[in-house]
């Protein structure tokens, strides 16, 4: 059975997107960016909600071909370009890239991805794996707390009905303060 993950970089107080949507205060440093493609070679499959999707297209297809673009920036987006995505939403009509598109019940798509033959899936997009949590979907939960309290805007966590175990399995602290914690579930 593959393992399903779900990481973003979080406010000190549990926040992925400050308010008004602010993600500038989680650019990753080039040691942080080079442990993020690490651990895309380790996927094989990214599950996202539909804004996360867009957020990504805005940058990542063409990333590559900026002249000006650092080594690190240009590994990440061939790896991204090249992993396969399944896109939950029920607005968009379609999806561009290595990508395809999933209209129906998330859960039921995610039990039967999960249960093919295949590497690691990475989820990405708090809604999605807000669902997925509540059908004890998500194997392992890949935290990096960044060093800044932002007050409120979308966390990591949604509010949960039960309780989700977990055992820390690693961790790592980076030169910029960037503090990395990686959990599984009980059952894993």
């Amino acid at each position: 059975m593959r393992r399903i993950s779900y990481g973003f970089t979080v406010s000190l107080d549990g926040f992925i997107a400050g308010r008004n949507d602010d993600i500038g205060w989680s650019a990753p440093d080039e040691e942080l960016h080079e442990f993020y493609n690490e651990q895309a070679r380790q996927s094989d499959l990214y599950l996202y909600g539909r804004r996360l999707y867009q957020l990504m297209q805005e940058f990542w297809p063409t990333a590559d071909q900026d002249p000006d673009a650092p080594p690190h920036v240009v590994d990440y987006a061939r790896l991204w370009q090249a992993t396969p995505k399944v896109v939950f939403s029920s607005t968009l009509t379609e999806v561009a890239g290595n990508a395809r598109l999933a209209t129906g019940d998330a859960v039921a798509e995610v039990r039967r991805l999960k249960e093919e033959p295949g590497g690691d899936i990475q989820v990405g997009g708090a809604g999605l794996a807000a669902s997925l949590m509540q059908h004890g979907l998500i194997d392992e939960y890949h935290y990096v707390v960044a060093p800044v309290v932002v007050g409120g805007g979308t966390p990591f966590f949604p509010a949960l009905t039960d309780r989700i175990p977990l055992r820390l399995v690693q961790t790592r602290t980076f030169g910029s303060g960037v503090v990395y914690l990686r959990y599984a579930t009980m059952n894993e």
